[in-house]
């Protein structure tokens, strides 16, 4: 019977806190009190409510440089950003801060997180991978300065999963030049993708369509240029096999060499035929 006043009274009640809460926020803003706003603008991180305090700290800041609470400041600062997930901007400004403050306690866990921030805006392989390199230098930064950190084994970690984004990339690229039908630059990036990634789960798949890509690039060429193509059929069909000797692609290989060898018989006895001719001539 009193359940529904009892609700609009809580609901009421609930609002004009609010309202007094944003007034009071407001009247903060305008305040010229630069220690109060210091202190409301800890409480307000320590509360969870980080746009408030940042943009507290924002207006304050300048006028705490060079004092002994300024690293202080910047720590929440930093700090802010990143509970606040703009980590384009947590990252700066963790860096910075190891660079005002290179005797901090904090210098260790601020690059670690500069580093981090940029792990948590590496993309998706398809994309550019730019800030995936730039993660993957920062994470390597932060292991060399502090080799015995707790850190280390999760920056590596973080690494490894960096790698193989780029690795997937890497692959996928080559992939993408050999369907457009792009056979040099698929050769290319596949051994690129062999050079740069040793020990590549995609190595397998790399040899075969660096063999494929040789054997359709000898099929699409002129006669002139197709007894040495061929040739890089053979030779990249031994690498494979002598990698792979039980490949899943062996029967297509086995046909694209079969189907090669064929060819260069077949060109070589052309060319003797025309050298014979030749000096008959």
């Amino acid at each position: 019977m009193f359940k529904q006043p009892l609700r609009a009274i809580v609901a009421i009640f609930s609002v004009l806190i609010f309202l007094s809460s944003c007034s009071s926020y407001q009247k903060l803003l305008k305040s010229d009190d630069i220690q109060l706003k210091k202190e409301k603008a800890i409480e307000y991180y320590e509360k969870g409510d980080y746009q408030k305090s940042l943009t507290l700290i924002t207006d304050i800041i300048p006028a705490f440089r060079g004092s002994s609470e300024a690293e202080m400041l910047n720590y929440y600062y930093a700090m802010a950003n990143y509970k606040l997930k703009d980590y384009i901007m947590a990252s700066h400004y963790f860096k910075t801060f190891t660079q005002g403050f290179p005797r901090s306690e904090h210098v260790e866990e601020f690059l670690f997180l500069s580093a981090y921030c940029k792990y948590l805006l590496s993309p998706r392989p398809t994309l550019d991978q730019t800030e995936t390199r730039d993660a993957i230098n920062e994470l390597q930064a932060f292991i060399n300065r502090f080799p015995q950190s707790e850190k280390v084994l999760e920056a590596n970690d973080l690494i490894d999963e960096l790698r193989d984004k780029l690795e997937t990339k890497a692959f996928n690229t080559a992939m993408l030049y050999f369907n457009l039908m792009d056979y040099e630059a698929a050769v290319t990036t596949f051994n690129n993708v062999i050079r740069d990634f040793p020990d590549t789960e995609y190595r397998e798949k790399s040899l075969f369509f660096i063999m494929r890509s040789h054997f359709l690039f000898a099929e699409n060429s002129i006669v002139f240029r197709q007894l040495e193509r061929y040739n890089n059929v053979v030779d990249a069909y031994g690498k494979l096999v002598k990698r792979f000797p039980e490949t899943s692609f062996l029967s297509d290989a086995d046909s694209m060499l079969s189907k090669s060898q064929q060819r260069i018989e077949a060109l070589e006895a052309s060319a003797a035929n025309s050298v014979t001719n030749e000096q008959v001539d």
